[in-house]
């Protein structure tokens, strides 16, 4: 299984339908920890995704991080990861023109550096942060992951496994923005979710359900495919030290107590990530539509999205032919007058602090709906 791995790292082959998550490359886990093939011979991997604060000080009432988006960094006193940072920009900042001197690493070999750039290049576009590629490691190095768990406390760490590349049809598999952006909002609004009952559509690899859970009463976390609904189960049970599992009577399917408790007591519905396909809008519209419909309350969702640009054919020019369908169909919903349900939506301001490290890119949105029974 290992050698099998190893080859299809060293000599990877992208087919035109391949689809890669930049999370990684962005993230402060230097080392991605590969610790298995799933099912369809794809590798996973582990990776573990700290908590600007902790759950312990969300609850304290500590203040928190001041939130910066696109291209602004975080900052704040005593964080090792923005001391890192800036002491990697003043290095950069130290290299003129004038020349580049060679780095040698500990074993002696030349360590290249990129090419010189001027202080004032690096303050203009005030980029702060390093690109990470990540450094695969096998199964069995015990110590792989020492110095993160040194580093980190229990309750300041989500560890999740996902994949790095995958087909279409497999992205729920990966790790993806809009999922870390509704993840901030969460906590952010610990108190609004403390006690809900929630329900996630397309949850994936389950890290906005696991997040969800350190401050609802309980979760449904939903997919399609056994596969991936196997890597969602098993991020359940690596945050145990953040959410207490829940213990299902049969392996991904519905009780008819879990139905009639969902139905009964649901207040909050979310999904992230998940408007890339029209078709897939449609369904998941439609089967908002059908829940809310059913549902005893009144409820509120929460749809977390980045807008994708594309160049096509049909247009010969850059659209955003997926987010234009979402749009449309969003309004759609608020304009839909069927004597039993009343929509309201409206987008949510994107100032809120930031818990996670990723990119806030400016193509990310949230929206929120709120579903009324009229009668």
């Amino acid at each position: 299984m290992v050698d099998v791995a190893e080859k299809e790292m060293d000599n990877p082959t992208f087919r035109s339908d391949t689809v890669l998550s930049d999370v990684h490359l962005h993230c402060p886990s230097k080392r991605h920890l590969m610790v298995r093939l799933n099912a369809v011979g794809q590798p996973v991997f582990l990776s573990y995704f700290k908590l600007l604060w902790s759950t312990e000080d969300l609850a304290s009432g500590k203040h928190m991080r001041e939130i910066t988006t696109g291209r602004e960094h975080q900052s704040r006193s005593g964080d090792e990861l923005c001391d890192k940072d800036r002491s990697n920009v003043k290095e950069e900042g130290e290299l003129s023109s004038e020349g580049v001197e060679a780095l040698l690493d500990d074993d002696g070999d030349l360590e290249v550096v990129r090419k010189p750039r001027s202080a004032s290049d690096l303050q203009a576009e005030d980029l702060l942060r390093d690109i990470v590629c990540p450094v695969i490691l096998m199964k069995g190095k015990e110590d792989a992951f020492e110095d993160e768990e040194q580093e980190c406390t229990c309750s300041d760490v989500v560890k999740i496994e996902h994949t790095m590349a995958t087909p279409l049809e497999d992205v729920g598999k990966q790790v993806w923005r809009a999922a870390f952006l509704l993840a901030d909002y969460i906590l952010f609004q610990r108190d609004t979710f403390r006690g809900c009952s929630v329900l996630e559509l397309g949850g994936g690899t389950g890290i906005t359900s696991i997040i969800m859970g350190t401050a609802a009463k309980r979760v449904y976390c939903t997919d399609v495919g056994e596969d991936l609904l196997a890597m969602c189960e098993q991020n359940v049970a690596l945050n145990k030290h953040l959410i207490e599992p829940g213990d299902p009577e049969a392996p991904y399917s519905w009780s008819e107590e879990e139905i009639a408790d969902l139905l009964d007591h649901c207040s909050v519905i979310m999904a992230a990530d998940v408007f890339y396909d029209d078709d897939l809008t449609d369904a998941l519209f439609r089967t908002l539509y059908r829940i809310t419909h059913n549902l005893r309350n009144s409820c509120t969702v929460y749809l977390a999205l980045e807008k994708r640009l594309n160049f096509t054919l049909r247009h010969m020019d850059i659209t955003c032919e997926a987010y234009s369908h979402f749009r449309n169909t969003l309004n759609d919903l608020e304009n839909l007058q069927d004597g039993k349900m009343k929509y309201t939506v409206e987008p949510i301001k994107l100032d809120f602090c930031q818990f996670l490290v990723y990119e806030r890119i400016e193509q990310l949105e949230l929206w929120k709906i709120m579903a009324q029974h009229l009668t």
